[in-house]
């Protein structure tokens, strides 16, 4: 599938080697973005850089670490002049409950998710023209409990919080700040980040499964295409919202 909701825009997915971010860039691609990708490591990055084939620009970085986001921008601005649309979408995740999570792990998630979102926000809005949109990957345990993600929750509920007051920030220059929060997305980092077995995902998606009113858990291309609409000039009066995509999970 191919269009042009997002003919010559200039856009920045961060995490975009695998899962949403990847499924995102080739949404956007095909769409007609020049897109920049991200990603903590070479090999991956690559990757996602040969599958998505054409219009991509990946820049190896950690949203975590400031230098790497000055670097990223700079090539940016050097070679596009503008960004477009900012997916702030890296970041991670793991299980603990409550009596068992350490400081670094609340340092770890906190720094990827929260404070990595803030600077990328920051530190891209000189390069954000008038139109521009930015959309931020939450997720629907920010309104949700889930057992043993409690910090990962947290982090994802500064994000929602982050919109609204972004919202009222960037009143004056016409940029959209939405979150997209997904519902049960089977991705690679369920194994990578979450250390899940193959038998503990298929557990994991039975459960989703029944306790979602459409009865199943959701594509990474069905959230890219969200993304695309609140990336774009179809959602021209959209701003400061959380979206789900969870088939209505977060809803019952």
């Amino acid at each position: 599938m191919s269009g042009n909701k997002l003919a010559e825009k200039i856009a920045l997915i961060t995490g975009g080697t695998s899962g949403l971010g990847l499924a995102t860039a080739k949404r956007f691609v095909a769409e007609g973005a020049h897109v920049f990708i991200t990603g903590r490591r070479q090999p991956e990055l690559d990757a996602a850089e040969k599958e998505i084939g054409r219009n991509v620009t990946a820049v190896r970085g950690d949203v975590s670490n400031l230098a790497d986001l000055d670097h990223l921008f700079t090539t940016i601005k050097n070679e596009k002049g503008r960004l477009d649309i900012l997916v702030a979408n890296a970041g991670g995740g793991s299980f603990a409950p409550l009596g068992e999570v350490t400081e670094a792990q609340f340092d770890k998630y906190f720094g990827i998710n929260v404070r990595g979102t803030l600077f990328t926000v920051q530190k891209a809005l000189p390069l954000i023209p008038a139109g521009g949109a930015i959309v931020i990957t939450g997720s629907m345990v920010s309104i949700k409990g889930f057992p043993g993600f409690g910090v990962y929750a947290a982090t994802k509920a500064a994000l929602r919080s982050f919109a609204r007051t972004w919202s009222i920030d960037l009143k004056g220059r016409n940029i959209r700040v939405n979150v997209v929060s997904p519902g049960t997305v089977v991705t690679p980092a369920y194994k990578s980040e979450l250390g899940l077995t193959d038998e503990q995902i298929e557990e994991f998606v039975a459960h989703a499964a029944a306790t979602t009113p459409l009865g199943r858990t959701g594509t990474p291309d069905e959230i890219a295409k969200t993304i695309v609409f609140l990336a774009s000039d179809d959602s021209s009066f959209v701003n400061g919202i959380e979206l789900f995509v969870d088939g209505g999970a977060a809803q019952i």
